[in-house]
């Protein structure tokens, strides 16, 4: 085949690699989640995160992929060119699971759309309860795990030029019918709205430092775009575009959208599920107060919907490459390396749907669905910012060792001290306020201590697995048979497994699922999904103990 006969490469435009990237960075949901956090505060926070934070790291990021265009595996590919191997793993692991609560919050927001269009209000306790709320969840995160491959970019493209630009406008639709209100005189919730409105009044106290972690949750993610500068036609000179475009947009998202919020609630006397029902009460509001009825609030649930099946969409994706396309393969088990005929991880997919599964059973260990929401939410302003800190770390050193690394294309801070000085401020920073996140912003009396707990082990739990991975990798090497553990651990781990499972399946169908239902009929469901969990778990282990033993099989003989 000559050159005229080659197809031409598709490559994705700058600008809609800048929305693609939009859609997992800042959303309507960041703005409300802040402003019940701050109320009118937010907005003094907004402008001083904007430009100490907001841009930096943005142009951080496309300085790192200018430097590394050619590099697909966007922070692991940076981690590993400047800190090693064995770093470069570890920013891999720690990135990819830390964005796992994530992926259960945004499928609960999907829930939560669904809910208000079909039922128009927001009293998704009472509609749904905690268990069927959770199924609902799992169902939409198991379906975009194992559907997700099939998204090519073009249809990522589709989905987050859709989803983003959709809610790009949502939210300057607010805002202009906002000040259009203003200018007719409609009234301001919030009194006093003033200037001492927006100043913070107890600035180091704890428990608001505590809630900067959100904000820096709700800016973060410009990163997620590094994997596709490859499809992209001059990364080196259209990445930066697009994230120069993304931090415009940001600022307007943020600015104008807390000043608008004050408008239409009191910002001194929030109700308590505005992080969970605060966009649909917004727009729900404007369009009653021009006469609309509940059309804004249906059509702002219809882009809601699109733009977090987006967000689950682009971030699979995206964090699927950066984990497990530049990652040294002696670091992880044999299992998660497998790929199927279709070339896809699909050992890879188990561990992630498991992973998401425990992080909601933790979660539905609290006592309302909007408990469990706010907890979500206040992890991600934990492991977000933690996780974070590798790109800061790895900017660092491309400013510390610049003799290894050529200047690129675009140069965020010629001088490079200066430079150097604000990678280690980006670093500090981001590392404080993710430890500051612990403290649990929106628990009460009653779950304090529990949200306090599941804090600090969640964290714990991912670090804990992190290592754990590259030490089973290990004993793989170092055992002649090629298995990390023996016939009798594996009939341990099965047994153990089934035992917590089933109980754990069985009390919660018998307490919140089926307590509606005749005993007879109750009993008849909880041993038949009993069954179905046991021969999964006998199946899915053996299967994995047969896969090892075949693969350390073709070792040999090759």
């Amino acid at each position: 085949m000559n050159d005229l006969e080659k197809p031409q490469k598709q490559y994705i435009p700058w600008m809609v690699v800048g929305l693609m990237d939009f859609v997992t960075v800042i959303g309507f949901d960041d703005i409300i989640y802040n402003f019940q956090n701050q109320g009118l505060v937010a907005f003094t926070s907004w402008i001083i995160m904007t430009f100490f934070y907001v841009i930096p790291y943005n142009l951080i990021v496309a300085h790192m992929g200018s430097t590394f265009s050619e590099h697909g595996g966007g922070i692991t590919s940076w981690m590993r060119e400047t800190n090693g191997d064995t770093v470069g793993y570890y920013a891999a692991w720690f990135y990819w699971i830390t964005g796992l609560p994530y992926v259960v919050d945004v499928a609960n927001s999907v829930v939560i759309s669904f809910g208000w269009i079909i039922n128009g209000n927001g009293n998704i306790q009472a509609n749904l309860g905690n268990a069927w709320f959770g199924i609902l969840t799992a169902v939409i995160f198991v379906i975009f795990i194992w559907l997700q491959h099939f998204f090519k970019n073009k249809s990522l493209e589709i989905m987050s030029t859709i989803g983003g630009g959709a809610m790009f406008i949502m939210t300057i639709l607010f805002v202009v019918m906002t000040f259009i209100g203003l200018s007719k005189g409609a009234p301001i919730a919030t009194r006093p709205f003033d200037f001492k409105a927006f100043i913070p009044k107890d600035f180091f106290s704890l428990s608001f430092l505590s809630t900067f972690g959100l904000f820096v949750f709700a800016m973060n993610g410009s990163e997620l775009a590094a994997p596709y500068t490859k499809d992209m036609r001059h990364p080196a000179r259209d990445f930066p575009k697009a994230l120069k475009m993304i931090a415009i947009m940001t600022m307007f998202l943020t600015l104008f959208g807390t000043f608008s919020l004050g408008v239409y609630f009191n910002a001194h006397h929030l109700p308590n599920d505005l992080k969970m029902n605060g966009s649909y009460y917004a727009f729900q509001a404007i369009g009653r107060q021009f006469g609309l009825g509940n059309s804004l609030m249906y059509l702002f649930a219809v882009v809601q919907g699109i733009y977090m099946l987006a967000q689950l969409a682009v971030i699979l994706d995206a964090s699927t490459r950066v984990f497990l396309s530049d990652v040294a393969k002696r670091f992880m088990p044999r299992q998660l390396t497998k790929m199927n005929e279709d070339g896809l991880p699909i050992n890879g997919y188990w561990m992630t749907t498991i992973l998401c599964a425990l992080i909601m059973a933790l979660g539905a260990l609290l006592p309302k669905i909007n408990d469990i929401f706010n907890w979500l939410l206040n992890l991600n302003g934990i492991v977000s910012p933690l996780s974070t800190c590798f790109l800061f770390w790895s900017y660092t050193m491309v400013r510390l060792h610049q003799d290894r690394f050529p200047t690129p294309d675009y140069t965020f801070l010629k001088n490079r001290k200066v430079g150097l000085v604000v990678g280690i401020w980006m670093l500090g920073i981001t590392f404080l306020l993710g430890t500051l996140g612990f403290f649990p912003t929106d628990a009460t009396a009653d779950t304090f201590t529990l949200m306090l707990v599941l804090n600090i082990v969640v964290p714990i739990g991912m670090v804990a697995l992190g290592v754990l991975m590259p030490w089973i990798a290990k004993r793989q090497r170092n055992t002649v048979s090629g298995l990390a553990f023996s016939r009798n651990t594996w009939l341990i781990f099965t047994v153990l497994s089934l035992v917590g499972l089933i109980a754990a399946a069985t009390y919660g169908m018998h307490v919140n699922l089926l307590n509606h239902l005749t005993p007879v009929i109750q009993w008849a469901i909880i041993i038949v999904v009993d069954l179905i969990i046991a021969a999964v778990i006998i199946k899915v282990t053996s299967n994995g103990r047969h896969q090892l033993l075949a693969a350390s099989d073709d070792e040999v003989s090759n």
